[in-house]
C-alpha cells in the first residue's frame, strides 16, 4: 500500500474569510516503510496571514511573494498524491483548504477524494486514547517521537513527525533490519549473508541505572497503552 502523510499551513482558520494555503508538505510511506520521497512546496496565497496563524508558522507574506501560485504547482502536487491513501491529522481542515484551492483554480478538477483515500490520524488517536490529548505534540510525547525541532509549525517537518507517530500509533515497530543490505545495478536492495565464521559479538550487560530506566519505560507503557506492556506480558524465562 502506498500512503502519503500530508500537512498544510494556511493564512488563517476560516475559508469563508478568504484564507488560503501557503505551504504543503508530503512524506511517502510504502509497505509501512518511509521511502524518503517527499513533496514540499511554498505557495503564494496573495494575502497576509492572520496574526494568530503567523505566530504558529512564522511564514511572512514577504517570504512568499516570489513563490508560485497554487495554479502553478497543482499538477505536481496531484501527481505525487494520486492513487495514495492520505494520512492527515485533523483531515477535515486540510482537505477543505485543498478542495477550496482546486475549486478556485477550476471546478472541473473536482475534490481531493477523487484522487486519494483519506485517513484521519486524529480520529485514530482519539479512538485508541479516549479522553486524552491527541494533538501532534501530545502524541510525540506519548510515543517518544523527537519533535525538538518543532519550535514553529512547518508543513514538511510536521508531515515527517506525523509519519513516525502514525506508524507507532497503528502498529508499533514496523521494520527490523537483520544483516546488511546492498543495492545491485538495478537499484533493488538485496540481503547479504553474514559470514558464519565472524568473531563473536561482545555482550554488554545493562547497568543498574539502565535497568531502572527500562522499568520506568515499562511503567509508562502500562499507563498509556490499552494492552499494557507487551514485554511484561511475555514469559521471559521461556524465551531464554
Amino acid at each position: 500500500m502506498r500512503q502519503v502523510v500530508l500537512d498544510t499551513e494556511t493564512t488563517g482558520l476560516e475559508i469563508e474569510e478568504g484564507h488560503r494555503i501557503l505551504e504543503i508538505g508530503c512524506v511517502e510511506i510504502v509497505g509501512r516503510r518511509l521511502t524518503r520521497r517527499h513533496y514540499h512546496q511554498y505557495v503564494n496565497p496573495e494575502r497576509d496571514s492572520d496574526d494568530g496563524a503567523l505566530e504558529v508558522h512564522g511564514i511572512t507574506r514577504q517570504f512568499l511573494n516570489d513563490k508560485p501560485l497554487f495554479g502553478d504547482i497543482w499538477e505536481g502536487f496531484l501527481e505525487f498524491v494520486n492513487g495514495s491513501e492520505l494520512i492527515i491529522h485533523n483531515a477535515a481542515f486540510d482537505v477543505a483548504f485543498i478542495n477550496n484551492e482546486m475549486k478556485l483554480l477550476s471546478p472541473a478538477l473536482g475534490v481531493l477524494t477523487d484522487y486519494c483515500g483519506i485517513v484521519d490520524s486524529l480520529a485514530l488517536a482519539r479512538q485508541k486514547h479516549p479522553g486524552q490529548k491527541n494533538n501532534l505534540d501530545a502524541l510525540c510525547k506519548r510515543y517518544s517521537v523527537d519533535n525538538s525541532q518543532r519550535e514553529l509549525h512547518g508543513a514538511l517537518l510536521d508531515a515527517e513527525i506525523l509519519a513516525d507517530v502514525y506508524l507507532l500509533l497503528t502498529g508499533g515497530q514496523v521494520t527490523l533490519g537483520l544483516g546488511e543490505e546492498t543495492k545491485g545495478d538495478n537499484g533493488i536492495s538485496t540481503r547479504v549473508k553474514i559470514d558464519a565464521n565472524r568473531p563473536g559479538l561482545k555482550v554488554i550487560q545493562a547497568s543498574h541505572d539502565e535497568l531502572a530506566a527500562h522499568e520506568r519505560k515499562l511503567d509508562r507503557l502500562d499507563e498509556t497503552s490499552e494492552s499494557g506492556s507487551l514485554w511484561r506480558a511475555l514469559d521471559v524465562e521461556q524465551i531464554k
